[in-house]
């Protein structure tokens, strides 16, 4: 029998969710439970905690013995430059051995891991840097050279080690190996804070989520869900997604740690071909692949399996954007292992999503909530409203049996208003639209701020986008609203083109035929523009709101 087939014997949802408990520990420390409990483990200490390579660099291992070692003699170097519990150390590094060493090392002082995208520019990472007061950071050659040329304007930051341009760097391994290693982990409060996370600033200045040490155990049972039991059948777990963000944190690296399985860290940019490559060499078990890699994926191999070696694959959870059918079929038919769907946020990660082999997948949904979490759809008063009601979704700060849920952010740092407005009540706000169906699964309706009318209906894009991606001519859309006096705004999709395609008056007409034919009639885009890439953030999610604000300065000029 094959998997995708397994969701349809039973549906164990409701016991599932009934009968789980939060198990949370009045201390808590994420680098003894990711670390130190593997290194000391004789079965598990030579495992290989992370495969790595990279363009241009050969594949290497670290096994756990030698990350708990390393990690506790870069402790050691921190402590030596003044840091202890309570102060923010950046990391500044792409997916590669030491950014685990950092992390795990910044919670063995007790102190807090504030990670940051190579990919920011000078802007974002100078506001960063100020506003999180950071006094020290680990980065490579690459990352130092931008920290120095910032360092006047971020009087906070002391001590910069870079970790040179290879794994391992002769010049970085000799700093370490003259550290003493740090003998004890500091011993933290659950609550203490662990990492300092910010959001990627859709509206307003980014904000610097504080997420504490117990938010590990509030991730874990969507993460042990959506890769369908983890760490069953685990053999490696792989994901485009990079370690300085939620998703590559919370929901690839830090959890495979927390299980003593193998992850691997690839240092390049992503590409259909260099993921196919990966999961085969690797025999990835487990995956974290975002819609847009799922559909550069799909349209350049549509039937993978046909000739690569997949059968190692047994879990893919996608998030970031709304996944759709057709990519859920592709994964089903093309990749052999029916997607799970999951949803969250910084502030409160993994709390809704699918899990096929324990309950029904309904394509096109979200999923339900995940064990220990009560989700809901909520008015603008924080009332729960009934089955079929479009609200916005929130979680409860305590789960259906009156118990603290551990998933939740501290607060924003420096920004009481900001957390303030966050929450309803016990109700924590996503800024995401959804209902509620009968069965409890939630459907998705765009982020709040993405929906929009046009003569009076109310519409949100990603039916439309998911319609568009059904046509062979699409690699991927955005839908936004265009200001028009008459019918207060216009559907527009921003398109881009598939490898082979061309732009024309004839495929504009046969695109919006093609929507006209299977939404309502007012969804279809009246106009359609093609452009080489959609403005995404550096955690794959589509920024529609630069595309609406480019629309609504397009109106303003006329």
């Amino acid at each position: 029998m094959s998997q995708t087939s397994k969701q349809y014997l039973s549906d164990q949802y409701q016991a599932i969710y009934q009968d789980f408990r939060w198990a949370v520990p009045t201390r808590f420390n994420i680098a003894k439970v990711c670390g130190e409990r593997w290194a000391h483990d004789t079965r598990r200490a030579s495992k290989v905690a992370i495969y790595y390579e990279g363009t241009g660099i050969a594949p290497q291992q670290l096994d756990y013995k030698a990350l708990w070692d390393l990690s506790l003699r870069l402790a050691g170097w921190l402590a030596a430059q003044g840091v202890g519990p309570g102060d923010r150390v950046a990391i500044v590094l792409p997916q590669r051995p030491e950014t685990a060493m950092a992390h795990l090392a910044c919670y063995i002082l007790g102190a807090v891991a504030v990670p940051l995208s190579m990919l920011f520019g000078e802007e974002a990472l100078l506001y960063r840097l100020q506003n999180s007061t950071v006094m020290a950071a680990i980065t490579d050659d690459e990352g130092e050279q931008r920290l120095q040329a910032l360092r006047k304007e971020v009087h906070c930051l002391g001590s910069i080690v870079s970790v040179g341009p290879r794994f391992p760097s002769q010049r970085f391994m000799a700093i370490l190996w003259a550290q003493a290693p740090v003998r004890a982990i500091h011993d933290t409060l659950a609550e203490d804070p662990a990492l300092l996370i910010y959001t990627s600033g859709t509206t307003g200045p980014p904000k610097g989520a504080s997420i504490p040490h117990r938010a590990m155990i509030g991730n874990l049972s969507g993460f042990v869900a959506s890769q369908n039991w983890f760490p069953h059948q685990a053999r490696c777990f792989w994901s485009p997604a990079d370690w300085a963000w939620t998703g590559g944190l919370w929901d690839a690296l830090l959890p495979t740690l927390y299980f003593g399985e193998s992850i691997l860290g690839y240092q390049g940019r992503f590409s259909p071909e260099m993921a196919f490559r990966l999961l085969s060499e690797y025999k990835v078990s487990h995956t974290f692949l975002f819609p847009t890699a799922l559909k550069a994926m799909m349209k350049y191999d549509p039937n993978p399996m046909q000739h690569r070696d997949m059968r190692a694959l047994r879990g893919i959870m996608s998030a970031g954007e709304f996944v759709g059918d057709v990519v859920a079929q592709y994964c089903a038919e093309g990749l052999g292992v029916m997607v799970n769907e999951m949803f969250g946020q910084t502030e409160m990660n993994y709390v809704v999503g699918n899990s096929f082999q324990r309950w029904p997948v309904r394509l096109g949904s979200m999923g339900r909530p995940y064990p220990g979490h009560r989700v809901s759809v909520i008015d603008d008063e924080g009332r729960e409203l009934p089955a079929g009601e479009t609200g916005e979704v929130a979680v409860h700060r305590k789960d259906i049996h009156e118990h603290l849920d551990p998933v939740f952010f501290l607060e924003y740092w420096k920004n009481p208003e900001g957390t303030q407005k966050k929450f309803t009540g016990d109700w924590c706000r996503t800024g995401d639209l959804a209902r509620r169906d009968e069965a409890g699964y939630l459907w998705y309706e765009g982020r709040a701020d993405d929906v929009f009318k046009s003569a009076g209906y109310r519409i949100g894009p990603s039916e439309i986008e998911n319609c568009l991606l059904k046509h062979a001519a699409v690699a991927n859309v955005a839908v936004v609203p265009k200001p028009d006096a008459e019918r207060g705004n216009l559907v527009k999709a921003y398109v881009v083109l598939a490898e082979g395609q061309q732009a024309s008056e004839a495929l504009t007409a046969a695109l919006q035929d093609h929507v006209r034919q299977r939404l309502a009639p007012y969804e279809y885009p009246k106009e359609i523009e093609y452009i080489d890439a959609l403005p995404m953030t550096t955690s794959g999610k589509i920024q529609r709101h630069i595309l609406r604000k480019q629309e609504e300065a397009r109106a303003r000029r006329k």
